[in-house]
């Protein structure tokens, strides 16, 4: 039941949807299954600069050639840098973010993929953000893999979703050996089991698993565009009260799901340790985004993020806790 709801949440069949630990290990799978197969040689990665580690580090663990697409000043994909390496040549995968952790700027998904296929390359989409902010229909989108984690989704951890198309699942070899992947095992070898489970070794995420069906059926009662509107009108007024505060710098203007910023003579870290301790969460760090936050200039910056539950009341207690920890830190 539940690779039937992850399937309809996002468009797939059920056949199409292989679970693992978190979108993290999807694109390992991805990596080592499917990239070890397949990439060649002088064969070329493209990865955009608004990476997530998870979306990186794989690539780079296969010794294949990455090429960088840069990012406009705004945070956007610089689509005239993707055609100049698609014109290069030699391009077989593009592996992107659909929404950066970082910016919130949202990729545009369906002209990369576009130009991608006509270039001869796959796409994979790296979900993780993204999930929770926008209906998806992956047969629509026409990606070839497609990677999300549970707890994005207000599931349990533990578990994620690849979708990869079924010609590609059907032709990549296991990434895992154990029990459940299996078809035969001899003393000679063994034949895997269909798809799925030929890449779902070991003991299933059962508790996990029935744990992400209810979150989607929970989401599912929303309708997405009153979703996108709470949120809109939530970063709206976030943004309002950011702009309030003396030398707080936004790095991006026009973001969806979460606004990250830099305080001058404010460690992030210090920032979020003391609003933490009035029940504020809020993000410090490079998460896990190192050569964004290179390419921005700066070492570290705080992330303040939205969900369906959120309320203007959960901003203006999270501004006052800011101001206060704020001017503790520059007595």
């Amino acid at each position: 039941e539940a690779r039937k709801a992850a399937a309809a949440f996002i468009g797939a069949a059920p056949q199409e949807i292989v679970f693992t630990r978190g979108c993290t290990e999807s694109i390992n799978l991805i990596a080592k299954s499917w990239g070890s197969a397949n990439l060649r040689n002088n064969d070329v990665v493209a990865l955009s600069l608004l990476e997530h580690h998870s979306n990186i580090v794989p690539w780079q663990q296969l010794s294949s050639e990455v090429k960088w697409i840069g990012i406009d000043d705004a945070g956007h994909v610089n689509m005239e840098g993707l055609d100049a390496i698609l014109k290069e040549g030699n391009v077989k995968l593009i592996s992107i973010t659909g929404l950066s952790n970082v910016l919130g700027t949202m990729t545009p998904l369906q002209e990369i993929i576009q130009k991608a296929h006509n270039a001869g390359a796959l796409v994979s989409v790296d979900a993780a953000q993204l999930i929770v902010h926008k209906k998806i229909d992956v047969k629509e989108l026409d990606c070839d893999f497609f990677s999300f984690s549970g707890h994005k989704l207000y599931g349990p951890t533990g578990i994620g979703v690849l979708y990869a198309k079924q010609e590609l699942l059907e032709a990549m070899p296991p990434f895992l050996g154990g029990g459940s992947m299996i078809g035969e095992v001899t003393t000679e070898g063994f034949t895997c089991a269909d798809i799925p489970q030929k890449f779902e070794a070991g003991t299933p995420p059962i508790t996990e698993a029935v744990g992400l069906c209810a979150a989607i059926d929970w989401l599912s009662q929303f309708d997405w565009t009153d979703i996108a509107k709470h949120e809109q009108a939530l970063m709206t007024y976030a943004i309002e009260q950011l702009k309030s505060i003396e030398g707080l710098h936004l790095l991006s203007q026009l973001p969806i799901g979460c606004l990250s910023f830099t305080i001058p003579g404010i460690h992030p870290h210090d920032l979020t340790d003391m609003i933490g301790q009035k029940n504020i969460c809020l993000r410090a760090g490079h998460h896990c985004t190192m050569p964004l936050h290179k390419h921005l200039g700066i070492s570290a910056s705080t992330r303040m993020s939205f969900a369906i539950y959120n309320t203007k009341d959960d901003i203006d207690r999270c501004i006052v806790a800011m101001n206060d920890a704020i001017n503790t830190l520059t007595l």
